[in-house]
């Protein structure tokens, strides 16, 4: 197994400041406070100053050294700050920055690249368009195409999901806490089920197909109340909903419904693509193809901003200017995207995503069966969910538990986000070049912090007990 040791700052946590935050970082938190809008949302998490990060570790002012299992959100798939992806981004930087879109040879072997990658073999079949540089710009050209295509005005989203913040994609967000306030700007999203194994809302007899015989049902039953949308819109693994891989099979079930139906499938691959579940897209572990896939975050490489979608060439429907933006296809973006695509190639990191997150998970199921609390452990490659709940028999979620392990994780040098539909389940979403050595300080460190959160949610008897 590969080690990937240049790549890295480090191979484990250090914490040197008495306290977390540190004094620098205690300092530089205040003066954002007073000129930095309040929308601010991660160092509230994790209340730190970053000084500089390489490979899966952060460090922060005061020198304290953090493993990174949330890659910036899911974008630094190749690990912060490659040498070998930046060598692409440099010399990209000495000739051309930006071009809005005129074709240039940079853009153009990306493109072939990246269809070839979706549609071995059948690549002539679609096409790619970049979008805006946030991943929720691609979910409104998506959402925009498939309108356009069909003539039809509506969506169906899934509980669960998370495609943005902007107008279109924050309508077909779930999470109730976003839209709070606010009226969306895009009419028509019908939210249903999602294939959700451990915990769905058909109760009897429940399984991972009941999402999609419910889709069926609204499509087919003149008295659902919902006219023919335009498109499905779904993450073929969800990630703020909780990490949750949907049954084999339902992901072919729903697009042969919507193909039945003349609805379009629009797979939102921004977290779940770029090779994060082990393939280069998650979708390509079912086998019927979507219609539209966006993509983003870990197609930039080392962080550059950049989306796109791709989509089967039959539905071009759209014309010259029908959706534009200054900084679509910037070229220092696709050039990192380049540099990654190589990056991945040259060190056949699939095959390293998939052996790493095995050791992984055989930790995982082993905390699993030592805690009562850890209800499910679920994921692809590295895109990996850890529930917990209060009772194994009643699924009740177990905010309290997990908040207070990312805060004990967060002191001994651990970082990773928090989802699910309670805020329930611990997200690990690390750079795709960890190594054992890092993994296995990570789970010391999560194993720690789960037990002293035991301790101090449940009494001393029972976190002794869980340890012997």
């Amino acid at each position: 197994m590969l080690t990937f040791n240049e790549f890295h700052l480090a191979d484990n946590a250090k914490i040197v400041s008495d306290s977390v935050p540190g004094v620098g970082s205690q300092k530089m938190l205040r003066k954002q406070a007073e000129i930095e809008g309040s929308i601010v949302s991660y160092p509230k998490m994790f209340p730190i100053a970053i000084k500089k990060a390489k490979g899966a570790i952060i460090e922060d002012v005061d020198g304290n050294q953090f493993i990174d299992f949330f890659a910036g959100c899911g974008v630094v798939n190749a690990g912060h700050v490659n040498h070998e992806i930046l060598d692409y981004v440099s010399d990209q930087q000495q000739e051309l920055i930006h071009a809005l879109d005129f074709p240039t040879q940079n853009k153009l072997d990306l493109i072939e690249s990246i269809l070839e990658l979706t549609a071995p073999g059948k690549a002539d079949d679609w096409k790619m368009a970049f979008c805006g540089p946030s991943g929720s710009d691609a979910v409104e050209a998506a959402i925009k195409l498939a309108k356009h295509y069909t003539g039809r005005s509506s969506i169906i989203a899934f509980h669960g999901s998370y495609h943005g913040l902007t107008a279109g994609s924050l309508a077909a967000t779930s999470d109730k806490k976003f839209r709070k306030d606010l009226n969306t700007a895009l009419p028509e999203v019908h939210f249903i089920p999602y294939s959700y194994p451990y915990r769905s809302p058909f109760k009897e007899n429940a399984s991972g197909f009941d999402a999609a015989d419910y889709l069926e049902y609204l499509l087919e039953n003149p008295q659902s109340g919902m006219t023919k949308p335009a498109a499905v819109l779904l993450e073929p693994i969800q990630g703020e909903g909780g990490n949750i891989v949907p049954e084999e099979g339902f992901l072919d079930r729903l697009v042969r419904i919507a193909r039945k139906h003349d609805v379009l499938v629009i797979y939102d691959e921004i977290q779940s693509g770029f090779f994060r579940s082990g393939k280069f897209l998650a979708c390509q572990y079912a086998k019927e193809q979507p219609d539209i896939i966006t993509m983003s975050k870990g197609l930039g490489g080392v962080g550059m901003p950049i989306s796109a979608i791709v989509y089967q060439k039959r539905i071009e429907s759209w014309g010259s200017g029908f959706h534009v933006g200054t900084f679509r296809a910037n070229q220092v973006g696709i050039a990192a995207a380049r540099g990654a695509l190589s990056f991945m190639e040259k060190y056949n990191v699939p095959d390293h995503v998939n052996e790493i997150s095995e050791y992984l998970f055989q930790k995982l199921y082993r905390l699993k069966e030592r805690f009562n609390e850890i209800g499910d452990v679920r994921g692809k490659g590295l895109f990996i969910g850890i529930e917990f709940v209060k009772d194994r028999e009643t699924k009740e979620p177990h905010p309290e538990l997990v908040g207070l392990i990312k805060e004990k994780a967060f002191q001994l040098g651990l970082l990773f986000e928090v989802g699910g539909h309670y805020q329930h389940v611990i997200r690990f979403v690390p750079p795709l070049i960890i190594n054992e050595s890092i993994v296995k300080n990570a789970m010391e460190i999560f194993e720690k912090a789960l037990i002293d959160a035991q301790l101090e949610t449940t009494g001393y008897q029972k976190a002794l007990h869980a340890v012997l």
